[in-house]
């Protein structure tokens, strides 16, 4: 009977499962979206239940579609949208209160405080991290505090706090496991990342009791068994990881001068720095990229907040199109933007300005632009942002960018890939298979329950590859970014 690994993608916006064989291969997939809660502004929610019905329910579908049984799968691969915060009551297994998810700035002002207090420094040194209302700590505060008797119960031990790999194990091993891997800790701002251990210094520093918190564990290798009540079947779960680690870990082989970039509902630039952890002096984050075989990959990244959110807007806020692929063909009827720069900082600007209160800014705008040249401009200033990204790593690695290497949603866009070429001044490589993160992981759980030998035989499984290369002049080049740097600073501290 032939065994295959199931990757379950629990992403920012849609549920997807797929179900791979030994040759790196999609035998089926299912995909389901959920709902979007949005309170108030800067506020953005998810239904913790409906994202774990939805989890259930493309598992089923992806089996049914690839006519397999349960006990086929060998392992089960989880992985995330990461910093996404839930808070559930141990007894029950139901939170407390909606997911709070990664984008929502509801915590600025605690945030805010804490920088008064020149904490900065300090947070940075233990966690890798800067202080913002993106991560989770902040968030965790925030339901103790505004919850009625939530504090009280989570003093008393009786709540959990998990990411969503966090939230699904525990409902998938029917309670008995709370854990969490280390690469969705070290997006928490509350793990050490020199140590890899729960601080207590930042626990304290958000008012957090450390019994919520989940047992951490590796990215390969069994951690928990489904539960056959829940599950139909017990099978081992045996690789978690963050989406961005996932996905890094999907693309295989990386070295020195090569850094990869999902284009997703935000944008990720990781570049794996090997054994040692590298601080930033610009602004990127110091993170953990998986672990296994007891041995530690970190990475520097970059964390750009909108990226395929801005083209959702175009369609659900502006109606400006019916789909993501129209953006394209917008893009493509007009020659160049007409001067207009479309700076999507519809959650704040992420890497390298850290502004919580920037806010998306359309500049340029005169009686002759329409909605190509904003099309065009959107996808322009997805580019832009990766852009600044790309240099602020360089001088951090003291290393120029040979290759970008790309996965997510918006990479189908060649429009996109050529112009990020073009303003990066290297070549852009898209594999044929985009949708990396769940490879990322399912190699993850392959490894960890043997259905791979060793991470050279998945270097061995290739698919065929796009190359962008660069065709803007350097003099254009410039223009450009200094440009898009003065349309950066008319978004910049708006919302304060």
């Amino acid at each position: 009977m032939d065994k295959y690994i199931l990757a379950i993608d629990q992403g920012t916006t849609s549920s997807r499962a797929l179900i791979f064989n030994k040759d790196g291969n999609v035998i089926s997939s299912a995909q389901q979206e959920f709902t979007q809660y949005y309170p108030n502004p800067g506020e953005v929610e998810h239904d913790p239940l409906e994202i774990w019905q939805s989890v259930l329910s493309v598992v089923e579908k992806a089996i049914e579609q690839g006519n397999i049984e349960k006990k086929q799968i060998e392992g089960i691969g989880i992985t995330n949208q990461r910093e996404t915060t839930v808070v559930w009551n141990k007894e029950t297994g139901k939170p407390i209160y909606n997911a709070i998810v990664w984008q929502d700035r509801r915590t600025s002002a605690k945030i805010d405080n804490l920088k008064e207090r020149e904490l900065q420094k300090e947070v940075k040194n233990r966690s890798g991290l800067l202080l913002d209302a993106y991560f989770s700590a902040s968030k965790v505060e925030w339901i103790l505090d505004h919850v009625e008797n939530a504090r009280n119960l989570a003093n008393q031990g009786k709540l959990a706090f998990g990411t969503i790999d966090s939230w699904l194990i525990w409902h998938l091993t029917g309670g008995k496991k709370h854990i969490t891997d280390v690469s969705n800790a070290s997006r928490t701002l509350l793990l050490n990342v020199n140590k890899v251990k729960w601080d207590v210094v930042l626990l304290d520093l958000f008012n957090i009791p450390e019994s919520m918190l989940p047992q951490l564990c590796d990215n390969s290798g069994i951690v928990a068994y489904t539960s056959s009540e829940v599950f139909g079947e017990q099978i081992p779960i045996s690789g978690v990881a963050g989406d961005q680690q996932a996905a890094t870990f999907g693309h295989t082989g990386f070295h020195k001068g090569i850094a990869k970039n999902t284009y997703g509902t935000g944008c990720f630039l990781i570049s794996p720095t090997g054994k040692t952890l590298v601080p930033s002096a610009k602004s990127l984050l110091s993170t953990i990229c998986w672990r296994f075989n007891n041995e530690i990959t970190y990475g520097l990244e970059g964390s750009i907040l909108a990226s395929g959110s801005a083209i959702t807007w175009l369609r659900d806020g502006l109606g400006i199109i019916n789909n993501a692929d129209e953006v394209n063909t917008l893009a493509n009827s007009v020659p160049d933007t007409g001067d207009v720069y479309f700076v999507p900082a519809l959650a704040g600007l992420g890497s390298p300005y850290w502004d919580q209160y920037a806010r998306g800014t359309i500049v340029g705008i005169d009686r002759g632009t329409t909605k190509a040249h904003i099309a065009r401009a959107t996808l322009e200033g997805i580019a832009f942002q990766v852009y600044d990204v790309v240099k602020a790593l360089e001088e951090d690695s003291h290393t120029p960018l040979e290759l970008l290497t790309v996965d997510g949603g918006a990479a189908r866009s060649d429009f996109l890939l050529q112009f990020q070429a073009d303003i990066l001044g290297i070549p852009v490589e898209r594999p044929q298979e985009i949708e990396l993160t769940a490879k990322g992981v399912g190699y993850l759980a392959g490894l960890g329950v043997g259905y791979w030998d060793n991470l050279s035989q998945i270097q061995q499984i290739k698919s065929d590859t796009k190359v962008f290369e660069p065709k803007m002049s350097e003099n254009e080049r410039k223009q450009r970014c200094d440009r898009w740097l003065e349309a950066v600073n008319r978004a910049k501290t708006w919302a304060s």
